[in-house]
């Protein structure tokens, strides 16, 4: 979500990086935007309820909750306050449409990876945006095993933290951190595996970039 960093109170606007659950929760968000803020989001899944199963609950609680959601496109741009934000190719595990988010403001620079695979857009993203102040990187590599992806795939569905290390190198990151792991999840579902300990073998790889954060703790980026 986005906040006036010189204000409190409701946010102006979500970035949602796919309809997962556990990613778009629509009663907090309805909870904390300001109303009629802006929701951007990836397009709806292709295919039948089957394709979709994962995320039709969230996009019926969208609606439910009459949130202003909007869908963009990869590489579109949309000025929100003091905030530019622009939507970046992703590739989910799953098969579901899924975006990346880099948002500017006062002379800084972020990234939000979501729960994306590693895959071949980095090397763009980077050549449109790099240095980048700080990436946030999914690094549990979880391997998914679910009812409606059979036979399942021994490979992970979201980055493991070599591959997280690698993006970060390749955006030029000052700060990497890593997220989307057990300490964030504590509610895994059934057949869902992560690597063991994604925060040091994060810091093994990524090196001088690595910057790991506990649930809650602030990244200082004028420091």
């Amino acid at each position: 979500m986005l906040v006036h960093p010189e204000r409190s109170g409701k946010v102006a606007a979500a970035l949602v990086t796919h309809l997962h659950r556990d990613h778009t929760d629509a009663s907090a968000l309805a909870d904390a935007l300001t109303p009629g803020a802006p929701v951007l989001r990836p397009a709806p899944g292709h295919g039948d309820d089957v394709d979709n199963v994962t995320t039709l609950p969230a996009e019926h609680e969208l609606a439910l909750h009459r949130l202003a959601a909007e869908v963009v496109d990869a590489w579109s741009t949309r000025e929100v306050g003091p905030f530019r934000v622009t939507a970046v190719p992703s590739v989910d595990g799953l098969g579901d449409p899924q975006l990346n988010w880099v948002v500017e403001a006062h002379g800084q620079r972020i990234f939000h990876g979501g729960d994306t695979m590693f895959h071949g857009y980095w090397w763009r993203i980077a050549r449109r945006f790099s240095p980048f102040d700080a990436v946030f990187l999914p690094a549990n590599g979880a391997v998914v095993d679910a009812p409606h992806l059979q036979p399942p795939s021994p490979l992970p569905a979201a980055m493991d933290p070599r591959q997280a290390a690698v993006a970060a190198e390749i955006l030029d990151a000052r700060y990497a951190v890593p997220m989307h792991y057990e300490a964030e999840q504590p509610d895994k579902i059934a057949g869902y595996v992560e690597v063991l300990d994604p925060e040091n073998e994060f810091r093994t790889h990524a090196g001088r970039r690595a910057h790991v954060l506990a649930v809650g703790e602030w990244l200082d980026l004028a420091t």
